[in-house]
């Protein structure tokens, strides 16, 4: 996506802006390149700055309401101060390191549902500062992040929505504020004994944190609730695990525990 906007802070005549991404798609720990152009209005400015922001719908929970924010999570300044002359023409050429933690938005070519990424371009002139709109970012799962997600596709796991939320994992590192959850509907032999299972990634150079949630229907004698999983896979190893089968196995244990699995 490439937006072209005039600056509201300097009225009409200001500058424009325009970036354009060389390829919208990544994954985490990845980079995105492309160029910003900046374009002089109809008088000379001093431009203080020129900055990128990668930005996610993130939601928060305060007391007994839930809100909708956008977090900025990823930023770096791509200029210092420059003139700006009548006309000119400013190219910048960017890279803009992903976090490792970036959640996912496009599965298989799919985007998922609940999930909104973009990267953000920020201009400040005269102490006034212009975010601009987004340009779409997708994001695709690494190596190691699609062996897992295999997987559960094998399992018969459908793909329900995902959703960001603030807050930290207990006993989990995280450089973020906020983490991802990504919900499956049950696969068919599990759908009596539970309602959907969740799974988060934690992820850094070497290794991801997994954390799966599973959501476990209640029996006749029995309420239900939630059981947790959590494992740690390193991404040069993942390759050698049969995930198929070391979580059907993970989830039969964890279902049958209450009798839950039949």
């Amino acid at each position: 996506m490439v937006f072209k906007r005039l600056m509201q802070a300097m009225g009409v005549g200001g500058p424009s802006v325009e970036t354009v991404l060389a390829n919208p798609n990544c994954r985490p720990g990845g980079q995105l390149e492309g160029r910003i152009q900046v374009v002089g209005g109809d008088h000379p400015v001093d431009v203080s700055y020129v900055a990128l922001g990668l930005v996610t719908r993130v939601e928060v929970e305060s007391g007994d309401s839930e809100y909708d924010t956008t977090q900025e999570f990823g930023r770096a300044q791509v200029t210092g101060a420059f003139r700006l002359d009548p006309g000119q023409r400013y190219d910048v050429p960017f890279r803009f390191q992903v976090p490792w933690e970036t959640p996912l938005t496009d599965l298989y070519g799919q985007h998922l549902h609940g999930m909104t990424m973009g990267l953000r371009t920020e201009l400040e002139v005269a102490r006034a500062v212009d975010k601009g709109d987004l340009d779409a970012v997708a994001v695709h799962p690494l190596p190691a992040q699609e062996r897992l997600l295999e997987a559960l596709l094998r399992l018969g796991f459908r793909f329900a929505r995902a959703d960001v939320e603030r807050g930290h994992i207990y006993g989990l590192r995280q450089s973020l504020p906020f983490y991802q959850e990504i919900e499956f509907h049950p696969a068919p032999q599990y759908a009596r004994a539970m309602n959907q299972l969740e799974l988060t990634f934690v992820t850094d150079p070497h290794q991801m944190h997994v954390v799966l949630e599973l959501d476990k229907r209640g029996g006749l004698f029995t309420e239900g609730h939630d059981a947790f999983g959590r494992f740690t896979v390193d991404h040069a190893t993942a390759d050698r695990t049969d995930w198929t089968a070391q979580l059907d196995g993970w989830l039969r244990q964890s279902l049958s525990r209450r009798g839950l699995f039949f």
